[in-house]
């Protein structure tokens, strides 16, 4: 295999298929370097994304690919990307069996990496029925009785903008609560309830909640809870290359997808809110923006 490529996508799910898709349409020597973990595997359905609302993520994936591969001039190397360098003419990209691969532009598709709070149960229903965004899995959920794991403005905005597609909520903190006095006034005025007992462990079966269970034994029935957990980036190659990172974790972008380096692009949901419609537009973008880089460098 032939290892200098125009362009160079690290992520190969809906952000770095749709770029790679763009570019392979542009005719551009492209390397998908990709080792099939997307973000959101847990997930059964994806949701509010046109023509593919209530499709399996896989199913969506899987489409995409097998359309993206009739472009001869995209690659594709299954692997995971653990390194990357700036040479004189270029960058490299080095994979985790020694593989090492160069480009005139990288495109990070690289999606983040959640971090599973530490409570029986919640990993097992994550995707399922503990998710973070109302916009993917509200409507499937609407009127049902919530649950809210979270503390402080997170908390806050979640009450908020759930109460939309449902009045039946309660907070749980999972510890003493660090909402503003404000705050906590304008959720009790709307008779949300603000438990501070620390979370034991989520009852479920096959993923599905059942209740929350407190350090004092006190039970809750609970359908569905949303909880916003940490996350990492999945890779740390854009720092190495000097990408910048946000207050939340982001990687920073402009309007045309392009980070701070000069070259180097990112898409999805390392760099935007999670969404596999907005994955798609900005690797549409991405790809359409390096395609035109390369035109104008010789042009």
């Amino acid at each position: 295999m032939d290892k200098s490529f125009e362009v160079i996508i690290v992520g190969g799910s809906y952000a770095g298929l749709s770029a790679a898709l763009a570019l392979g349409r542009s005719m551009r020597k492209t390397l998908v370097i990709d080792a099939g973990h997307p973000c959101n595997s847990p997930t059964p359905y994806s949701h509010n994304f046109l023509t593919q609302d209530g499709v399996p993520p896989t199913e969506i994936s899987s489409v995409a690919k097998s359309q993206v591969e009739q472009y001869d001039t995209v690659h594709f190397y299954n692997d995971f990307a653990i390194e990357g360098n700036k040479t004189t003419e270029d960058y490299t990209i080095q994979t985790q069996d020694g593989s090492i691969f160069s480009a005139q532009k990288l495109i990070f598709a690289t999606g983040l990496k959640d971090i599973m709070p530490e409570i029986e149960g919640f990993a097992q229903c994550w995707g399922k029925s503990v998710v973070h965004c109302p916009y993917c899995h509200g409507y499937e959920v609407r009127y049902k009785k919530t649950g809210i794991l979270a503390n402080g403005e997170k908390a806050n905005h979640y009450a908020t903008l759930i109460s939309n597609w449902t009045k039946d909520l309660t907070i749980f903190t999972n510890g003493p609560s660090t909402l503003t006095e404000d705050q906590t006034k304008r959720i009790t005025n709307h008779q949300i309830p603000i438990i501070q007992t620390p979370v034991k462990n989520i009852g479920h079966v096959d993923g599905q909640v059942q209740n929350i269970l407190l350090e004092d034994d006190s039970e809750h029935t609970i359908d569905v809870i949303y909880s916003g957990p940490d996350f990492v980036q999945h890779s740390n190659i854009p720092e190495q290359f000097g990408c910048e990172i946000n207050e939340h974790g982001l990687l920073v972008v402009d309007g045309f997808q392009m980070t701070n380096i000069p070259g180097i692009y990112a898409c999805g949901d390392n760099s935007t809110m999670r969404s596999v419609a907005l994955a798609v537009a900005s690797g549409t973008k991405a790809g359409v923006v390096a395609n035109k880089e390369l035109i104008e460098e010789v042009f």
